[in-house]
């Protein structure tokens, strides 16, 4: 069979990228915004537990991802992978552009976040599809020994989505007075998605099927069932689970710490305005993306799983010397508060509220803990007193029970800061674009490494899914978890010890079972 011209690679690439790059802006719209969703499409009285609610939302499309990976990688085999990935951009598309159009809690009560999630399962089961298919068909397309560095580029295109979404809610929130986005303006960068989405299935439109797919159906190789030659055949489904937890769930947790959970811990537990953080996040992908292709087509080198786990080993080290960075560089007023002021929170009656309902209630210790935590503070948690709900430390201040005004003037008293004081922001920067780094060193190559470990017949169903339990599941949940384990401990750091753990048992897994595929692979096989 003929290789595909070097011109016919670039036009795949750039045609996937492109349309990938608009799904990937859809779905972290959504992201970006959750903190700022709270407040709509939640009932209010708990800042932290709205707040959770938002996250949970945002964790249902990574949760269904795995589903979409079932449903349109078993499509993708059977029918075409061209045909799979125009309908997941569809879908995609108009369910985004349907979040744009929601009423709000105020407006129609607990229908709002009920639509709003079924909404989020809507792109999360297109995203499912999505990838693999972009994946595959690229990957496809590429000579073996260029493989690495041609499939690298789909890689750009999330952390592009990602940097596109702040782009466009910086200037929506930037043009508009506050009152304005949060009546109306927030629906725009939905509403743009419309735009985008005309765009991507113009281009899809004019792509051919994958040459690796025809051949196959040509010379009727392909599989009739490719849910159970994926998943009930030995050893397809033990490479399924080896890719899941020696490389895809290590990837994930990296991704969303370097990218999500910074964004989150800057803006909400260290209080740098969003404009800020947006620009120092930008800044930080701008700087970091061309990363992903070097480590792509470097893995044509040296090989693809020893840098994936390479990210994962470095990140696990590195993340809470680098968050406590992030800390000291963003905020240091607020650092040299908490080095100084000694809080404590005995309590009890404290409950970690996943999912907010207008029936739930709040303790007083909810409400002591939602304070401190939301005013980014950690403090140590003490046996309950007898007779007392709540009793809190603030310095020298010992409060008695819940009441907002007298710890927000305990705080006040002990010092607390009305600004993050003078903060180092081309350290931050620094330390931001480390974070990416190691994003671009476990997903650079996987995508190229995925596509050589299944054979042809099963790929895109096989591929999909243990990458969307990696990053739907244990990635995509990361902001939700992370933010439960930190309100629960009361320590602002306490959220890293998911992503640490969940890389460290990818390098252990990955080291111990998974080997690097051949640089001649036959991915015609």
């Amino acid at each position: 069979m003929v290789e595909p011209a070097p011109r016919d690679v670039r036009n795949v690439v750039l045609a996937s990228s492109l349309g990938t790059v608009f799904e990937w802006y859809d779905f972290y719209l959504y992201a970006t915004l959750a903190p700022f969703f709270a407040a709509l499409f939640f009932p209010k009285g708990n800042d932290t537990a709205a707040l959770l609610s938002a996250f949970a939302t945002y964790a249902a499309g990574f949760l269904v991802r795995p589903f979409g990976a079932v449903v349109f990688g078993r499509v993708g085999d059977l029918v075409g992978r061209k045909y799979t990935f125009l309908v997941t951009i569809v879908v995609m598309g108009v369910s985004t552009i349907a979040v744009g159009a929601l009423p709000t809690y105020e407006s129609i009560g607990i229908a709002a976040p009920i639509l709003l999630t079924a909404l989020r399962l809507l792109q999360g089961l297109a995203l499912g599809g999505e990838y693999g298919g972009a994946a595959t068909y690229v990957g496809e397309h590429a000579p073996p020994g260029r493989r690495g560095g041609i499939t690298s580029w789909i890689q750009t295109t999330a952390t592009l989505g990602f940097f596109l979404s702040l782009l466009v809610i910086g200037l929506c929130r930037s043009q508009l007075s506050k009152d304005a986005f949060a009546s109306w303006g927030w629906r725009i960068p939905f509403w743009f998605s419309a735009l985008l989405l005309a765009w991507s299935v113009y281009i899809r439109m004019r792509l051919d099927e994958s040459p690796v797919f025809l051949r196959m159906k040509a010379e009727n190789r392909a599989s009739k069932h490719p849910l159970r030659d994926s998943f009930l055949r030995y050893p397809n489904n033990k490479f399924v689970l080896l890719a899941l937890l020696g490389a895809t769930a290590g990837q994930g947790v990296v991704w969303y710490t370097g990218q999500f959970y910074a964004l989150f811990f800057l803006t909400i537990t260290m209080k740098l305005d969003f404009i800020t953080a947006y620009l120092l996040v930008g800044a930080s992908l701008l700087i970091a993306t061309p990363l992903f292709v070097v480590f792509g087509r470097l893995s044509d080198r040296i090989g693809r799983l020893k840098i994936i786990l390479a990210g994962c080993l470095l990140a696990a080290v590195t993340y809470l010397p680098l968050f406590h960075g992030l800390a000291h560089f963003a905020n240091p007023a607020l650092e040299t508060f908490q080095d100084h002021t000694t809080i404590t929170v005995a309590a009890r009656d404290c409950e970690m509220h996943i999912f907010v309902f207008p029936s739930t209630k709040f303790s007083a210790c909810d409400r002591a803990q939602d304070f401190l935590t939301k005013s980014g503070l950690s403090f140590t948690k003490l046996d309950p007193v007898a007779g007392e709900d709540v009793v809190t430390t603030i310095g020298s201040e010992t409060l008695h029970g819940w009441d907002e005004a007298k710890y927000k003037a305990a705080l006040a008293k002990a010092g607390y800061p009305s600004g993050p004081g003078d903060p180092n922001y081309p350290m931050v920067l620094l330390i931001l674009v480390v974070l990416v780094g190691f994003v671009t060193m476990v997903y650079g190559p996987i995508a190229a490494y995925l596509v050589e470990l299944f054979p042809a017949r099963i790929r895109y169903t096989s591929m999909s899914l243990p990458y969307h339990i990696g990053n739907g599941w244990f990635g995509g949940m990361l902001p939700l978890v992370a933010t439960a384990m930190v309100a629960a401990s009361g320590n602002i750091y306490r959220g890293l010890y998911y992503p640490i753990a969940v890389a460290l048992l990818t390098v252990v897994v990955g080291i111990a079972f998974l080997r690097e595929t051949p640089k001649d692979f036959d991915i015609h096989a």
